[in-house]
């Protein structure tokens, strides 16, 4: 029953997950970015470190951020971003964030209902960026990652280094450059839920993402166009049968071998604003993925910037389409400059 549950447990969190380890941390971080196509590596206007550490510069004044998802399929998603300021030329952000699914159905080698599980991921990123020049900027990211799928087996940390590169070529482009998930993987060992002779030890990398992107502001002011390409390079273990020679008699066994995936997929973002408070923005992400690896993703948002008493405060609200099968997916930030 052990390894029934296992199984469901687990093909719910590829379903949710795109296949890929660590998914959950490439989704929107807030309204603003899912709304923008995640084509932010080179946005100095929203500062977003998670998506660059070399960003964590352009960070006005301290701001505290929560971010919430609204997702079909039982999932969710939330996030808490504290950056700051470190003059005269630095600044640094912290990034919380927490994926889960809910409500699984769990079954016996019957079919009849055991129990409900659930599954819950964490990333914590700490950003820092340094202007090494008036037109250069680089940052250094650390990322912690944690899973937790299933209550029989041991949850798995990780560890991923983040670099970026921020390059001012005019005063209204700005080029930047990402290199994500260096080193992170999950390493998973399943002998205690099934015992040494039937468990196993399984290493899942994260992808390694190279992203390049551009953002130009218009002479006015009022509009802002971003995209970026994003290369990613996967090893995967592919297990195949072959027939081996023990001795003279010929055997079959299984085998594995590790392989590099490569993909790729644009991003692109516009935001207009219409006045001081009030912005729209839009975007399209994974352009040139496959329709089964769930195609184009547009999403059209809007924030807006007020004053809670004596401190700025801004809210953002997203709504983006998912799989053609899934309803769409709604996003709701809000952020307090301090």
């Amino acid at each position: 029953m052990k390894r029934i549950a296992l199984l469901i447990v687990l093909s719910w969190a590829v379903a949710a997950r795109a296949q890929e380890v660590g998914v959950f941390a490439r989704m929107g971080l807030d309204a603003r970015a899912l709304a923008l196509g995640q084509a932010l590596v080179a946005d100095v206007e929203g500062a977003a470190a998670y998506y660059n550490p070399a960003l964590a510069v352009f960070t006005e004044r301290p701001e505290l951020a929560l971010s919430t998802a609204f997702m079909a399929l039982d999932r969710e998603l939330q996030s808490a971003q504290l950056s700051t300021r470190m003059p005269p030329r630095a600044g640094i952000a912290v990034v919380l964030r927490h994926a889960g699914v809910r409500n699984i159905d769990g079954r016996d080698a019957s079919g009849y209902h055991t129990q409900s599980y659930s599954t819950d991921e964490y990333a914590l990123l700490v950003a820092f960026g340094t202007r090494v020049s008036d037109r250069v900027t680089l940052g250094l990211g650390l990322q912690f990652f944690r899973a937790d799928l299933f209550e029989g087996l041991r949850p798995v940390q990780s560890i991923g280094l983040d670099l970026g590169l921020l390059y001012r070529a005019t005063e209204t482009l700005h080029l930047g450059l990402a290199v994500d998930d260096l080193l992170a993987r999950y390493t998973w060992n399943t002998s205690d839920l099934y015992g040494p002779q039937q468990g196993s030890t399984t290493s899942d990398r994260f992808p390694m993402r190279v992203r390049l992107g551009a953002s130009w502001t218009a002479p006015a002011g009022r509009l802002r166009l971003l995209g970026e390409y994003e290369a990613s390079f996967t090893s995967v273990e592919v297990r195949q049968r072959r027939v081996q020679l023990v001795g003279d008699t010929p055997r079959e066994a299984l085998v594995s071998e590790r392989r590099w995936a490569r993909g790729g997929q644009l991003r692109l973002g516009a935001t207009y604003r219409l006045s001081e408070a009030f912005a729209l923005l839009g975007g399209l992400d994974r352009i040139g993925r496959l329709p089964e690896a769930g195609g184009w993703q547009p999403a059209l948002g809007f924030s807006l910037a007020t004053r809670l008493g004596n401190l700025p405060f801004r809210a953002g609200y997203t709504v983006r389409l998912e799989h053609t099968a899934l309803p769409p997916m709604h996003m709701l930030s809000v952020g307090l400059f301090l």
